[in-house]
């Protein structure tokens, strides 16, 4: 597995994460434990050194199966998590009740997901989302504290605006964004890059396959479960799906010439943009997984990007990719 650094950090990782929301989140039935904690270490066994969880997924349980699932590989993996929400659980399957970001707060939460996690330091710790009640130069503050007591090693920001970013990276390096990021949703282009570029913080892609679209296997009769944020999501109506087909007919047009998947070929231009973005894709089986990572050998020539780009140009994805609600708490 190749490695890559997430911009001027020294934080090395697998060119390629994993994200493990949904070993514990948003499934129904949540898949078994054991099986999961096999598939993590069939994970580190392919060269797979960064895993995303947070506490928010589960809640809690994601971090305690990733925890456990990793603790034989302390010192060879990196582990990422995420504070900003808070919670209660008395709410029952839903217990998420708005942000909370204050200093506090961030530094009970870096104390119960270091025991969650079986580690004596958070290797990245992300602000969940940005929480417009508590100034970030707070934030930033609350974590440079956490750095220097050694209870955490990187910040990061997920679905932050770029003023935001610059605001945070003053207070105390940023070593990573985590927003989406993809073929079908490039947003992140427009300001989010440029200013991890000239940072210099790395770029982490969550949901790089359009959370499972851009892999060919999800058409206008897949149905989702009510638990699976899909069902709830503009951008994944069987109109919207039949109409974004032009995409799959795109990556899977590429894939032929390459000898790979649309997922692959979806995966490799991700890897294309910048030497220091490094996707997490999330699966749960393996032969997901080693699709996933045999797009780090697929090579897009820049005549491949450029024809890439051309084709997306003239295609419009239909449909928000979160209920209004949802999108009025990113890009902040």
């Amino acid at each position: 597995m190749q490695k890559r650094k997430l911009g001027n950090s020294n934080l090395e990782v697998s060119a390629l994460g994993l994200g493990c929301m949904r070993m514990s989140h948003d499934e129904s039935p949540i898949p078994d434990k054991q099986e999961m904690i096999s598939f993590l270490h069939s994970a580190v066994d392919r060269g797979i050194t960064f895993f995303d969880t947070a506490e928010v997924y589960g809640p809690f349980t994601n971090e305690e199966l990733v925890g456990e699932a990793l603790a034989p590989f302390r010192g060879q993996v990196v582990i990422a998590t995420k504070f900003g929400f808070k919670h209660d659980l008395d709410r029952g399957p839903s217990p998420m009740v708005g942000l909370d970001s204050r200093p506090e707060q961030i530094k009970q939460v870096a104390e119960a997901s270091l025991k969650r996690l079986k580690v004596d330091a958070i290797d990245l710790f992300y602000q969940h989302r940005v929480d417009p009640a508590v100034p970030i130069e707070d934030v930033a503050g609350a974590v440079k504290d956490l750095i220097q007591e050694g209870k955490v090693k990187h910040f990061g920001l997920s679905e932050a605006g770029a003023q935001t970013i610059r605001r945070a990276h003053a207070v105390q390096p940023v070593t990573a964004i985590q927003s989406e990021y993809s073929v079908w949703w490039r947003t992140t282009e427009e300001e989010v890059l440029p200013a991890c570029e000239e940072l210099g913080i790395g770029f982490v892609p969550f949901s790089p396959l359009g959370r499972g679209y851009l892999t060919g296997k999800i058409n206008e009769n897949t149905t989702f479960a009510s638990v699976d944020i899909r069902s709830r999501m503009p951008r994944f109506t069987p109109e919207a799906r039949k109409a974004n087909r032009a995409v799959i007919d795109l990556l899977t047009s590429i894939g032929e010439q390459k000898g790979a998947t649309p997922a692959q070929i979806a995966l490799a231009w991700l890897l294309a943009q910048k030497p220091w973005i490094v996707p997490i894709p999330g699966s749960r089986k393996l032969e997901r997984l080693d699709e996933n990572i045999g797009a780090v050998a697929v090579e897009l020539t820049s005549d491949d990007l450029r024809e890439i780009d051309g084709a997306l140009s003239k295609i419009t994805v239909q449909g928000a990719r979160y209920p209004q609600e949802i999108e009025r708490q990113v890009n902040r």
